[in-house]
């Protein structure tokens, strides 16, 4: 059995599009908020877990609900079209607001991108699962990962090149190509998967993968208590890593210029070289997890991501040596993302990968919420200086609960060829 990397490749444009969209999100509406519209660290971090209060209810919604959806383009297709429509109709209004000063306007704008984003974030993921049998999902999930992590480096790179170096910049240059890459991967998306068919093709297969796992499992496939338990531990530990990692990036363009006096879209280049390591190391990462398998493959990215956030404090200024670190922070939140979501919706049965994508969403999504807003607390009560000392914490937390799993790991078989080594089964 083989992975059809060039379908996978195309199911991948829609997570690439939602992944540039977010990284123009994190870094450049917190400059939007306190630039233009003078809001505090707090306020702002509160603004910015909005989109995760949204997710928090709408990702589980629109997953369970894709699920039961039945048209001729499929059950995610709808949703992934008609949601892309939706978020760059609206997110064109966000820098037209900027330069208006009017907050009124792109407050109704942010919220009506961030509601037509939660309307196709969970069908978008939910896709891979649907369309790739049982025992490649993590394969195909690492080529899924680094499809994201393309469209975030796209995303920097642009920001990079066309924020100038000003006090008050205008970003609908930024907007307007961010939404020009999120149309053109979906209209790629649409005309090469043909969902309806292949979900057709796709059907019988997982449904005989649905029956061994509940021989396996037993009782009619429901999950054993110390599976479950392990569950439980393993949505723990995404909600610990996720608080850790998203304070830093979406805090790290307001650090870079408070700390180490970073103008313009200078500070891009951190994230743009943490984006990069994480697309180089995809392929390495596999080997390690196809020999050691996914928990300490997971272990060692936190215990890396970890490393990371401690060496970011010390800088007291901005320092090339920097982009080392970020490096670091790179492969380590590969590791842990490429191997976690296959281990949540693995547990599931062909019929509810949308419900099990948005259980995933939701513990990644309240951490999101929690985070921005605790983190912009300190920021502002205590210092900048907390940020990565908070991460840490956050960080070493996450591997304690992650040490708790006991269950959905195991070591594959050896693998053929080097692209093989993207597989990371269970």
């Amino acid at each position: 059995m083989k992975l059809n990397n060039k379908r996978t490749f195309f199911i991948g444009l829609a997570f690439m599009s939602i992944a540039s969209f977010w990284q123009l999100y994190d870094n450049i509406i917190p400059l939007i908020l306190q630039n233009t519209f003078g809001v505090g660290e707090t306020l702002t971090g509160t603004i910015m877990a909005l989109d995760n209060l949204l997710a928090l209810f709408l990702l589980p919604f629109f997953g369970a609900l894709s699920d039961r959806v039945d048209t001729r383009f499929g059950k995610r297709t709808p949703f992934i079209v008609l949601g892309t429509i939706g978020s760059v109709s609206f997110m064109l209004l966000i820098p037209i607001s900027d330069r208006l000063g009017s907050f009124p306007l792109f407050f109704v704008s942010l919220g009506a991108v961030l509601l037509a984003m939660s309307t196709y974030r969970s069908p978008a993921v939910a896709l891979m699962p649907d369309l790739t049998p049982k025992p490649l999902r993590s394969k195909a999930n690492s080529i899924i990962n680094l499809m994201g992590a393309v469209g975030a480096i796209f995303a920097l790179g642009v920001i990079s090149l066309l924020v100038p170096d000003e006090p008050n910049p205008s970003y609908f240059s930024v907007f307007l190509v961010i939404a020009l890459l999120m149309v053109l991967s979906v209209a790629v998306l649409v005309k090469t998967i043909k969902e309806k068919r292949l979900s057709e093709e796709m059907k019988e297969f997982n449904h005989s993968q649905d029956l061994e796992d509940e021989e396996t499992n037993g009782n009619g496939g429901d999950m054993p208590p110390d599976v479950k338990r392990s569950l439980y531990f393993i949505l723990a530990s995404i909600f610990l890593w996720f608080t850790a990692y998203n304070a830093v990036t979406t805090a790290f363009s307001r650090y870079a210029g408070r700390v180490w006096g970073l103008q313009g879209g200078s500070f891009a280049n951190a994230l743009l070289v943490a984006t990069g390591a994480a697309i180089l190391s995809y392929i390495p990462i596999g080997i390690i997890a196809s020999r050691l398998g996914r928990k300490k493959t997971i272990i060692a990215g936190i215990l890396l991501m970890s490393t990371s956030y401690f060496l970011g404090f010390l800088f007291v200024e901005y320092s090339p040596a920097i982009n080392a670190v970020f490096a670091i922070t790179g492969i380590g939140w590969a590791a842990i993302s490429v191997n976690s979501y296959p281990m949540v919706v693995e547990m599931s049965k062909s019929a509810d990968v949308g419900k099990y994508t948005g259980l995933y969403y939701t513990f990644s999504m309240s951490a999101q919420i929690f985070t921005p807003i605790l983190s912009g607390f300190f920021l502002e009560n205590v210092g900048y200086r907390t940020l990565f000392p908070y991460s840490v914490f956050f960080s070493l937390a996450s591997l304690t609960t992650m040490l708790m799993v006991r269950h959905g790991d195991s070591k594959p078989p050896k693998k053929g060829s080097t692209l093989d080594h993207f597989d990371v089964d269970d």
